[in-house]
């Protein structure tokens, strides 16, 4: 058995943690940022598993307007940290410059495949139950619907069939596309 053995299953645990609990931060993130219901149960859930550390950041890092900046610098020090710490165990070293490219790369497609996910979501909910309510739905609605309303400027009515989640995707994918593939360039050219 080799060095991998330990190291694999280790990665695989830090990686699976530091990122749920990034998802979960930067959903209250999004979830603020778009005015969803705070009494929603899925909204409560993610205010009360990231208020800890918010709280104390929030000591040191004030709100500018409606953006939760010590979400922010939370999520971008937890991705930063959990990257480190996966480099250091197989044994790469980086920059701090390029590590803080790494991890904010990591972060825009974590939050593009948010609102990809988040739009599919929405499409499946509506042709299977549509106009019912849960805690789901109002929380997708609220996150989709500001990218939903911008693509429905541009299409036009279609009597009824709304292309909006499939204009939205593409966009979504397409920003994936153009986005990433420098920032990765950036961070390697940096490390």
């Amino acid at each position: 058995m080799g060095s991998s053995y330990v190291t694999d299953p280790t990665i695989f645990i830090i990686d699976s943690l530091f990122s749920l609990y990034i998802l979960a931060v930067l959903l209250r993130f999004l979830l603020q940022w778009c005015g969803a219901d705070f009494y929603n149960p899925i909204s409560q859930f993610l205010v009360k598993v990231t208020h800890p550390p918010l709280k104390l950041l929030r000591r040191f890092v004030p709100s500018i307007g409606k953006i939760d900046t010590s979400s922010l610098v939370l999520v971008l020090s937890l991705q930063m940290l959990a990257d480190f710490s996966i480099l250091l165990l197989k044994g790469v070293a980086i920059s701090i410059g390029a590590l803080t490219i790494l991890s904010l790369t990591q972060l825009v497609s974590l939050l593009i495949n948010i609102f990809i996910y988040a739009v599919f979501a929405r499409a499946i909910l509506s042709w299977i139950n549509p106009g019912s309510f849960n805690a789901a739905s109002s929380i997708l609605h609220s996150l989709t619907e500001p990218v939903l309303d911008l693509c429905r400027k541009f299409i036009p009515d279609l009597g009824g069939i709304d292309l909006s989640p499939l204009a939205a995707l593409m966009l979504l994918q397409l920003a994936k596309m153009v986005v990433l593939p420098p920032l990765h360039q950036l961070a390697n050219l940096i490390g």
